[in-house]
């Protein structure tokens, strides 16, 4: 056999297979651009509008900061406005559509009707939001924001609210009837509802910690004021005054007695005592394995903010809608 001719065959394989590492080197570079592609693009980041909207944050914190100061209550409404969101398939402002002639919304579930409040500070908010950056900010976002800016302008923690949400075109009213938990659950029912979003024992003790502010309704605790035996009897009599047996249900108390403008870790302390204005409340302490957490927390404001702040972070990633689903809406009430 002629050797040139063999160096000739090897030279030619060899160029084969370096050419074939080439390739082999180009796909995996460009699957590894893909893949950060799709991450930065369907995960929620904490500088999503960095470059988009520069002033987004500061514009949500500003109103809210504005909002709580016209009508102190309504800090308590935006955080439970984002948490009856997150709950009913995932965080993707559905809690905020209208009424339309294709679908029932969210706002006459069981557990929103008459009792969700604050879209008018929605409204408001974006508003400003659109002015500023048309089309870039989603009402998903805001309201984790403004959930965020609302606990901290009354005293509570922070955490950084990663980003990137977007908005349905859709609601469910069935859903929303069926994942929020009623002020009427047990522990069993509590802890089950939260691990059906994912969230630990913990997560549910710790964000359970929200009653520390706001008010609820006579029809959401005259049951327990005037039936249950795990109540504090001069509390539960100081509440009948204004919540008689029949009639008067919208009158109101604070779910938490001492402080309810103020986040602390007051509303564990209450628990100890058997004041917890809520059945599903005193559930927490009262003989459970939730029990330890609710010392652990009255005792310790520091540790209930930490695991507070966590347990939002976690709460705020259930299910987002992101990349190319959903849409950015103009108005929060109405698909686009």
């Amino acid at each position: 056999m002629c050797v040139s001719c063999t160096n000739l065959a090897a030279t030619a394989t060899a160029r084969e297979n370096c050419n074939m590492a080439s390739s082999y080197n180009l796909v995996l570079l460009i699957l590894v651009f893909a893949g950060a592609f799709l991450e930065s693009n369907c995960k929620l980041t904490k500088n999503f509008y960095k470059s988009k909207c520069p002033k987004a944050l500061s514009i949500v914190q500003e109103e809210v900061i504005a909002a709580i100061k016209n009508e102190t209550r309504v800090g308590a409404s935006l955080l439970r406005l984002h948490f009856h969101d997150c709950f009913v398939n995932g965080c993707d402002a559905s809690v905020l559509l209208d009424d339309t002639s294709n679908f029932v919304g969210e706002k006459t579930a069981v557990p929103n009707n008459n009792s969700i409040r604050g879209f008018e500070v929605v409204d408001g908010i974006k508003a400003k939001l659109e002015k500023a950056c048309p089309g870039v900010v989603s009402c998903a976002d805001l309201l984790a924001l403004a959930a965020r800016d609302s606990v901290v302008y009354l005293g509570g923690p922070s955490w950084k609210v990663r980003l990137g949400r977007r908005d349905s075109t859709t609601a469910s009213r069935s859903a929303a009837n069926t994942s929020i938990p009623p002020p009427t659950s047990n522990i069993s029912a509590l802890i089950s509802s939260f691990s059906a979003q994912g969230l630990s024992l913990r997560d549910l003790v710790a964000l359970s910690g929200s009653h520390t502010i706001g008010l609820a309704r006579c029809t959401s605790f005259r049951s327990r004021i005037y039936n249950e035996s795990t109540i504090n009897a001069a509390f539960a009599k100081s509440l009948q005054g204004s919540c008689p047996r029949s009639g008067s249900d919208n009158n109101l108390a604070s779910l938490d007695l001492q402080t309810p403008t103020h986040f602390d870790n007051l509303y564990y302390k209450n628990l100890l005592k058997e004041k917890g204005l809520l059945h599903s409340d005193q559930e927490l302490y009262n003989g459970t394995s939730t029990d330890k957490l609710v010392k652990k927390y009255a005792n310790n404001t520091f540790v209930f903010f930490k695991h507070f702040a966590k347990a939002m972070v976690k709460m705020g990633n259930i299910d987002p809608l992101t990349g190319s689903q959903g849409e950015i809406r103009t108005n929060c009430r109405k698909v686009n």
